[in-house]
């Protein structure tokens, strides 16, 4: 685990402090190269006398020391002086701190009660702490400086040291509608015609006029008490969105409601959309409906587009003043624009339902433009469309015949849709933009697969999928772009490419949401975006293991929060996008370039990202199951929002978890083939109460054996860098913490 002190004469020795402080293999390395006078490639003779520390790392004993062992003889020497200092202090104190009374007492060993520069050896600090510039520095001083205590930076790692939340903070994020998996409720499938009563004992065919862009079956019962909570809602939803071709039916669930309280929750509200009873409850079926507050919303096609709430308003044993989240108004103005809603599948707090499944078409009725096209569709075409990222189009009968085989091959092999997080025992659906297949859709997919592949009946085509070449988040308030474009050849291998842009803002903005838009999608493999304060060097602010702002992969080049929340972009900082491109057989230029969108208005949530690294690697050769571990305590109680695990080729798994107070252990994200192509980000559906105290330990196995396809050189002994050959090992967390009342500019 990668660990930084505030002073580094914690370590007592000046060369140890400052690598005890940088702790990257780079600045390592340029710090051996000063000692290795004679360039030779190891330290000897006098060399080892230009510090005290330098001999302590001739691991073997044989006069001389190598660059590898001065690495491994600093990641001992750091893991010793945190596991002292955790001894010392009983794990540091329930607030994360260090005393400087503390770090004071063992500096001054000769115990005078002043520390001289042979006690405190870090020139830099020395002359910051010595405030009367006496040649000595009394406890008073370095309190002055520093206050009472230090954040323990071993533990920080961008980490709060202040409680945020209480256990009790966390049922405003349970007490809402939950984001479901959309694809294990039917979203993206057909919904054939369905027939149902009217008011007058009738037969009513649900069905939209002809120029209608979408079909709204919103599901009530005039019994049910949040039902009537929503009437008001419904009713402002009919008339803004009257003569926007929305079609609304009311779909009453329960048949034996008397026709007076009937009509009483029609006139109470002004309802105008024609009412219709489900009493053979075959809509229902169809829908596998769940609740009496669900609705639907089928497109042009009878596709179904998106399935939940109307609103968070309501819930059971809760009420808002009003609505933070607008999931049906959302997807309305989605469908409205020709795009797939953001959020297309939500529990709805209501009345349950008991409703048996209707029975599946048998697979060899799929036929290609009535299932199988919106499958693909709904999991596969916002990549794999013309001139996008992906290698070929799906978006035709025509393409999906031509490559039938691969997708067989892939689909079964579990590669595409790339997602590979296993599910946790009792979290079902807990990623927001989990993006494997249903297995009803798998099921069905691979069935038409293997059988004659029927086209079908186009009338039951779904509504073609339009993809803009724009900004995915409408018109940015800020767009930066690379100074100069960058040439990628057309084969082999590229280093990572590092561009840097200046904001030149005066003041801090709060930024809500980001795009990262290549201008050749072809051949971008993954961007990482950072943010450095003003005045900050580069190399002073890390190599990307200490968090990040922003990032890219294929299929996910964008983000934008919930309400509420923001990051904050600190006036006159840079902005730094570490590129890695994978050449494809043309040679091309890319000038890559950030859009963001800021807040109307300071956020209630701050969202950070921290993370938990290794650099101290040392992957032996030929090895192909080597684990590395790290972990780290918890000094706040917490709001974890996702991760993003981070290796290179050599990756094979990656797992987070976590150990509360009380002993229990969960595993947060499993992931047991680990793929170095998607650089994904697993964001949680509901934010995770992580209490204080708490240990978070990853683990993370690595492929150097000729059996990994992918390793550049399985005899070579693999540590820490940047480039793909060598590699990291870093645990990404995004979390929120409430937001301090600094002054910020929105716009």
């Amino acid at each position: 685990m990668r660990f930084r002190f505030l002073i580094p004469g914690l370590a007592t020795f000046g060369v140890a402090a400052f690598l005890l402080h940088t702790a990257s293999a780079d600045e390592i390395a340029d710090k051996f190269q000063q000692f290795d006078t004679n360039h030779d490639g190891v330290l000897s003779g006098d060399e080892l006398n230009a510090s005290p520390i330098l001999r302590q790392l001739d691991l073997n004993g044989d006069g001389q020391v190598t660059l590898d062992e001065a690495r491994e003889g600093m990641a001992k020497m750091r893991n010793g002086v945190v596991a002292k200092l955790q001894e010392k202090l009983g794990g540091g104190g329930a607030d994360g701190k260090l005393a400087v009374e503390f770090v004071f007492k063992r500096l001054d060993k000769n115990g005078d009660g002043q520390l001289t520069p042979d006690e405190l050896t870090d020139k830099t600090w020395f002359e910051k702490l010595d405030v009367n510039k006496d040649g000595a520095v009394t406890l008073a001083e370095a309190e002055q400086v520093l206050g009472k205590t230090i954040a323990r930076r071993a533990l920080e790692r961008g980490l709060p040291q202040t409680a945020s939340f209480t256990e009790a903070d966390m049922a405003s994020f349970q007490e809402q509608p939950l984001l479901v998996k959309a694809g294990d409720r039917g979203v993206g499938r057909r919904v054939d015609n369905l027939t149902v009563k009217g008011l007058d004992g009738h037969d009513v065919a649900i069905t939209a006029a002809k120029g209608d862009k979408a079909l709204v079956l919103a599901l009530f019962s005039a019994t049910c008490p949040i039902s009537n909570k929503l009437g008001p809602e419904l009713a402002r939803l009919e008339k803004d969105y009257a003569g926007k071709n929305i079609a609304f039916y009311l779909v009453n669930i329960a048949p034996e409601t008397k026709p007076d309280e009937l009509h009483k929750f029609i006139t109470a509200f002004g309802l105008k959309s024609p009412v219709v009873t489900d009493s053979a409850q075959a809509a229902q079926r169809a829908l596998a409906a769940t609740t009496s507050t669900e609705v639907f919303v089928l497109d042009a096609a009878r596709t179904l587009v998106y399935r939940g709430a109307i609103n968070d308003q309501y819930g059971l044993g809760y009420s808002k003043d009003a609505p933070t989240k607008n999931y049906l108004r959302d997807a309305l103005d989605s469908v409205l624009q020709d795009k797939a809603p953001a959020i297309a599948a939500t529990s709805a707090p209501g009345c349950a339902l008991d409703v048996p499944n209707a029975a599946r078409p048998a697979a060899t009725n799929l036929t290609y433009n009535h299932d199988i096209s919106r499958i693909l569709q709904a999991n596969c075409v916002s990549c794999h469309h013309q001139d996008s990222i992906a290698p070929f189009s799906l978006e035709t009968y025509a393409d999906v015949k031509e490559h039938a085989a691969m997708m067989k091959k892939q689909v079964n092999r579990g590669a595409m849709p790339p997602w590979f997080a296993v599910e946790t025992a009792g979290h079902a659906h807990q990623w927001m933009n989990d993006r494997s297949l249903s297995e009803t859709d798998k099921t069905d997919l691979l069935a038409w697969l293997n059988s004659e592949r029927p086209q079908g009946n186009p009338a039951d085509a779904p509504v073609p999928r339009h993809f803009t070449s724009g900004w995915m988040i409408g018109q940015p308030d800020a767009v930066f772009q690379i100074p100069r474009p960058v040439q990628v050849k057309a084969e082999g291998v590229m280093p990572y490419q590092t561009e840097v842009v200046e904001t030149n803002f005066t003041e801090d903005r709060w930024v809500r949401g980001y795009e990262i838009l290549p201008t050749d999608r072809a051949v971008v493999h993954h961007v990482i975006v950072r943010v450095h304060a003003k005045g900050a060097k580069l190399k002073e602010a890390g190599d990307a293991s200490e968090g990040f702002f922003a990032a890219y992969v294929p299929g996910n080049s964008f983000r934008v929060l919930p309400d509420g929340f923001a990051k904050l972009l600190p006036a006159g900082s840079r902005i730094s996008f570490q590129i890695h491109y994978t050449p494809n057989g043309h040679a091309t230029q890319d000038q890559i370039k950030i859009g963001l969108l800021f807040a109307a208005q300071p956020p209630q949530y701050e969202v950070h990202v921290s993370s938990l690294a290794k650099p101290g690697l040392n992957i032996p050769p030929g090895d192909a199951n080597h684990v590395e571990t790290a972990e780290m305590v918890i000094p706040t109680n917490m709001m974890f929002m996702s991760f993003m695990p981070h290796m290179h080729v050599r990756g094979k798994a990656f797992k987070y978890e976590l150990t509360t107070p009380d002993g229990k252990s969960e595993a947060l994200l499993d992931i047991p083939h680990y793929d170095f192509n998607w650089q994904i980000q697993y964001q949680y559906a509901q934010p995770k109460f992580i209490p204080a105290g708490s240990k978070v330990r990853i683990t993370a196995i690595y492929d150097n054996s000729p059996g990994n396809p992918a390793n550049p050189d399985p005899t070579k002994t693999v540590r820490w860098g940047q480039q793909t050959y060598e590699e990291m090992m870093i645990g990404y967390v995004e979390h929120f913490t409430p937001r301090s009342t600094t002054k910020v500019a929105q716009q």
